[in-house]
């Protein structure tokens, strides 16, 4: 029901605003058609070329199955990238350090398929910290090129607390869960010192709808990051924790980042 109330908010905000815009630039057909020819020579241009970036890696998150994430790999291939979707051991309930040593034999096997040096990450909510445990202790600063996390709770959240809180005790058992709660000994290490290592290009996207990342400034990170908020750019986007890999103005900044382009959140995007 939320999902589909955030998609409705969009598509209406989206329908009063575009149709007035094109009404009044109304070009003749011969415009038309030479923007759309050059529109298409451009988009087959831009496609080649991510098809010789690095391939990208969609991190799914806690519970997350592979198929929840393909809406935003089937963007990222649309686009040309190279794409592969890495499901958390156990659905995430584990030890993140553990699903992060997965993490790290998956990232060897899709370099030795596809011959790359460097691959993308694009993580969901847990698989932020897995993707970052791997490139601060487990060698991944010298493989990831650009790594950009979608609601992950990278200075963990209060909602791991909320179990303890209502007597089921601490996270009910989910060592992960554990893992995420703010100050423990996982994110102490994790943000221990420099928490971006390396060349890479580090980015995050928070919204204010997140229902699982509160406070959601602990979607951040420091030491040089680009961290947006969608509000930030466009006051009136709705965008919950789940919603982020499916919302369009989230996919073009992931694809602004992936290419390297300065990072403008199109407020109008499906």
């Amino acid at each position: 029901m939320l999902l589909r109330t955030i998609l409705a908010a969009t598509t209406a905000v989206a329908a009063l605003l575009v149709p007035a815009t094109a009404a009044a630039a109304a070009p003749d057909r011969t415009t038309t058609a030479g923007t759309t020819t050059a529109s298409a020579a451009t988009n087959s241009t831009t496609a080649a070329a991510n098809a010789n970036a690095n391939p990208v890696i969609v991190v799914g998150g806690l519970i997350g199955v592979s198929i929840a994430y393909e809406p935003i790999a089937a963007r990222l291939r649309a686009d040309g990238f190279r794409v592969s979707i890495f499901q958390i051991p156990g659905l995430g309930f584990g030890d993140i350090r553990e699903s992060a040593r997965a993490f790290k034999t998956y990232v060897d096997q899709v370099r030795a398929r596809t011959g790359a040096a460097k691959v993308d990450l694009v993580a969901h909510s847990e698989g932020g910290l897995v993707s970052r445990w791997y490139v601060k202790f487990l060698g991944g600063v010298d493989v990831v090129g650009r790594y950009v996390s979608l609601g992950s709770p990278q200075q963990g959240t209060y909602a791991a607390n909320i179990l303890k809180f209502i007597g089921l005790g601490n996270c009910a058992g989910i060592v992960a869960c554990q893992q995420m709660s703010i100050g423990s000994d996982l994110l102490t290490a994790l943000n221990g010192g420099d928490d971006t290592p390396g060349a890479i290009r580090w980015a995050t996207v928070r919204t204010w709808q997140d229902e699982l990342v509160l406070p959601i400034g602990n979607a951040a990170l420091s030491d040089g990051a680009n961290n947006v908020l969608i509000q930030s750019w466009c006051p009136l986007r709705l965008v919950g924790h789940l919603s982020l890999i499916l919302d369009g103005t989230t996919y073009t900044v992931v694809r602004q980042v992936l290419t390297d382009a300065p990072v403008r959140p199109n407020c109008f995007a499906l």
